[in-house]
Formats: C-alpha cells, structure tokens, sequence
C-alpha cells in the first residue's frame, strides 16, 4: 500500500460534484414520504 493520497480521493471538507443532486434526490424523497403520511392521516 502506498503512502502518498490518491489523487482521485476528495477531502471531507470539499463536497463531490454529485452532491447537490444527491440532496436534491433526498429532498424529493422525504418531501413525498411526508405527503404520504399527511394523507395517510388526512384521509383516515
């Protein structure tokens, strides 16, 4: 194993290019979770 940091390996505090369609994703994700749930009750 080399000692030397791949170049290909980001530091924590720099975000990957991919992370603001990933949050935006989860965004999406928890926003529909949460409407199931308010018409789950809504509807009940």
């Amino acid at each position: 194993m080399s000692t030397t940091p791949e170049p290909e390996e980001q530091p924590r505090y720099e975000p990957p290019p991919g992370l603001g369609k990933l949050a935006l994703w989860i965004v999406l994700f928890v926003v529909a979770a949460v409407v199931v749930v308010v018409g789950g009750v809504y509807f009940a």
